[in-house]
């Protein structure tokens, strides 16, 4: 799986190439959501003690906001970045974002993404496909993407989904997303914690950090997680990515088949037909 810098040539290379086979996952099918809800479960003894412990935990080396020492307040790609930032920075430069729209509002066609960041499919998708579909639909005024971030495969998808929701509030969501795919690790692990959280952030320009964290475990952000929920059930999403177009002002249609990635063929194929 690729992770850390790569030239703009390297991923458009890469771009008509098949997702890769992963050991989660039907080769060609995108990564399926699990039916099953994780048990939440808790004692009632030892409360006291359980209160200092997660008191200890989240206030050690971040001043109680979850921020690790050492992070700067504004984003920096050139004195910050994680790997990637500044190809990252190159591919949005100039397109207008509007929370987790990229794209001009008066485009004549639309394109709906359902992403979990920690989704190596999607990870694939997002840094061979899209950065051709950015150049050649988006920043042409063609065409303007809503993404929707979805969490569905564990805890760190609902970490990295709240930070995403915060940065749109800064209409950086796009920057965010694509930078923590450039710097993706194995699903589960732990590697989308709060520090991964933080180094993504101070790596887009301009990015009120301290805001970042502090949007993240709002009412606001809550609600939107779960009126993304509600729009994948709705549009009966079975995984990541699932992509959907149409023309501006009707109901965009999926691409390729449910549980499957489109490749960069069956989406300029969508998007031609929506814009033509």
């Amino acid at each position: 799986m690729a992770s850390g810098k790569k030239s703009k040539q390297a991923r458009r290379a890469a771009a008509s190439a098949p997702p890769p086979v992963r050991s989660k996952g039907t080769p060609g099918r995108g990564r399926q959501a699990d039916p099953k809800v994780l048990a939440i479960a808790g004692g009632i003894a030892l409360v006291v003690i359980v209160a200092i412990v997660l008191a200890v935990v989240f206030t050690r080396g971040s001043g109680g906001s979850g921020i690790p020492k050492g992070t700067p307040a504004v984003g920096n790609c050139a004195t910050a970045g994680l790997p990637g930032c500044s190809d990252v920075r190159d591919l949005f430069k100039g397109i207008p974002q509007q929370g987790l729209y990229l794209g001009s509002p008066l485009a004549p066609a639309q394109m709906v993404m359902f992403i979990d960041l920690q989704c190596p499919f999607c990870q694939n998708y997002e840094t061979t496909v899209m950065p051709t579909i950015v150049d050649k639909y988006v920043r042409t005024g063609k065409v303007r993407v809503k993404v929707e971030p979805w969490a569905f495969i564990g805890p760190d998808s609902v970490r990295g989904q709240k930070a995403m929701l915060a940065a749109a509030k800064q209409n950086k969501a796009w920057n965010f997303a694509e930078i923590l795919y450039y710097n993706q690790k194995t699903e589960n692990t732990g590697w989308l914690d709060d520090a991964m959280v933080a180094q993504a952030a101070a790596s887009i320009d301009g990015l009120n950090v301290k805001k970042l964290f502090a949007d993240r475990n709002s009412g606001e952000i809550k609600s939107e997680a779960a009126a993304v929920a509600d729009a994948a059930q709705a549009e009966n999403v079975t995984g990541t990515p699932t992509v959907f177009v149409g023309k501006n002002g009707t109901k965009p249609k999926i691409v390729g088949s449910n549980g499957t990635v489109p490749d960069l063929a069956q989406t300029e194929a969508a998007l031609d037909a929506a814009t033509g």
